[in-house]
């Protein structure tokens, strides 16, 4: 098979299905113009795949926006340095359970069956060219180089956006529902500890999210703060391109080794989360922190094959400065000077942080706000995060703020106490879209519900046009 013969069985697939029936929902008129049922922020897998949902549940009166050249949205061709993806390759996520969009069938149409059997994980690259031809296949309603700047709660429940970019069509759109799929640092920022900020200038370190030149760094020696599976992929990555020591500093006495996704894919933890109670969530993503995610076996076995690379157990940094030869930190195991330093600390999630949510973030429930954990679990980063609905909307701290969230939803990495990591993991989406998607269309329908029930009762058009006639009965 080719990849034009499976345009065709997609194309034959979802016509089984009916896709692309009429819209139910109504269509708003507003003397600023046109508005959105939907609007998606960021056009990587999260954004993609929910536009797919939304136009099986015949809603196609949406739009996807992207600040991103087109190609180039979410991590893997920017900040995402792995070899192959960590999830295994058997998981399906965006196809949303249409056999003929899984990358399986992309793959094996490409390279065959064998080839398929021959892949232990998928290649990054090769998932970007997936993504990239998923959008295509599906003629997803993506608008690239736009950016979010404000959202802007309007009446009606209608909310403005204001946007900028080259592709932007004017300054502002209308929506009736925001969704933002804005993926691991949609959430919040990346987090840099002051230490590192307080006391480097900047062209000494960047976090590993950051568009860095290894071209500059050939022949350079740099360090490397944090343990989880980013960190190792970075050292491989600079290693890779001519860097010619590669220390990494992790402040455990040894590595992690339990990668806890890898339990919630099999025991139902990913698609069940939303029904434990508060406290078990909590628990739950407490437990998640604690573990992190260690690298897999072959990024570790590929990291420690380079000569240069170098591994620090129980070494937190207590101190870093500046020297004429570089940054120089202190451990518990000694001094060390690097040209370069790359930060692999992770982010911080808090609503506030979020310039997009400036107008709206004080009414927005937070876990503390909610839930007091016990003390021995109780952490200011958890409580951060905000209390979300099963179906990933934002919900207000008190009344005062229902009208402005109402129509705003998170589907990124926020969500992930409230609705497990089926938002922010590759192996959650298949579960996590369907159920941001039927929320979104049940909130588009309720708010029009008086006008729905009003053309239900009022609906006389005449199907049945037998006649009945006694003369025409048999004695």
């Amino acid at each position: 098979m080719s990849l034009k013969a499976l345009k065709e069985r997609v194309k034959t697939d979802l016509s089984y299905l009916a896709f692309g029936g009429k819209d139910w929902s109504r269509m708003l008129y507003h003397p600023e113009g046109h508005v959105y049922d939907v609007v998606i922020v960021g056009g990587g897998q999260s954004g993609l795949g929910t536009a797919f949902g939304l136009l099986r549940e015949r809603v196609s009166n949406i739009l996807v926006i992207d600040e991103n050249n087109e190609g180039s949205e979410g991590p893997w061709e920017t900040y995402a340095r792995m070899v192959t993806l960590r999830t295994p390759k058997h998981l399906t996520s965006v196809d949303l359970g249409i056999p003929s969009l899984t990358f399986r069938s992309w793959w094996e149409a490409q390279y065959g069956a064998k080839g398929w059997e021959a892949v232990d994980k998928i290649p990054r690259g090769d998932w970007m060219n997936y993504l990239r031809w998923y959008r295509k296949v599906l003629q997803l309603p993506v608008l690239n180089n736009i950016k979010l700047n404000l959202i802007e709660p309007l009446e009606e429940g209608l909310h403005r956006l204001s946007i900028e970019g080259p592709n932007a069509p004017s300054s502002s759109l209308l929506a009736r529902k925001v969704i933002l799929a804005t993926g691991i640092q949609g959430g919040g920022e990346w987090h840099i500890p002051p230490m590192i900020a307080e006391n480097l200038p900047k062209h000494l370190y960047a976090h590993t999210s950051e568009t860095i030149d290894f071209q500059k760094l050939k022949g350079k020696k740099i360090g490397i703060l944090g343990g989880g599976a980013s960190a190792f992929d970075n050292a491989n990555f600079a290693l890779s391109e001519g860097v010619d020591e590669a220390h990494i500093f992790i402040r455990r006495k040894e590595m992690t080794r339990i990668n806890p996704i890898r339990q919630m894919e099999a025991s139902g933890m990913i698609e069940r989360f939303h029904a434990l109670s508060d406290g078990d969530k909590y628990a739950a993503i407490a437990h998640f922190f604690k573990h992190n995610q260690p690298p897999t076996n072959d990024t570790f076995d590929r990291a420690t094959s380079w000569s240069g690379f170098n591994l620090h157990l129980n070494s937190p940094w207590l101190e870093v400065e500046s020297a004429a030869e570089g940054a120089v930190i202190t451990t518990p195991q000694g001094r060390f000077t690097f040209d370069y330093l790359l930060i692999s600390t992770g982010l911080l999630t808090d609503p506030a942080l979020r310039p997009e949510l400036k107008l709206v973030e004080s009414d927005i429930a937070r876990w503390g706000d909610f839930y007091k954990a016990p003390r021995e679990l109780a952490n200011p980063i958890l409580d951060a995060h905000p209390y979300l609905s099963p179906g990933f909307a934002f919900l207000s701290k008190d009344e005062k703020g229902k009208k402005d969230l109402h129509g705003l939803f998170a589907f990124n990495y926020s969500a992930l106490i409230s609705c497990g990591v089926s938002a922010s993991a590759l192996s959650g989406m298949r579960y996590g879209i369907p159920k941001l998607v039927s929320a979104v269309a049940d909130q588009l329908f309720l708010d029009d519900r008086d006008k729905v029930l009003h053309h239900f009762f009022s609906y006389n058009e005449t199907e049945f046009n037998g006649e009945w006639s006694k003369s025409k009965l048999k004695a």
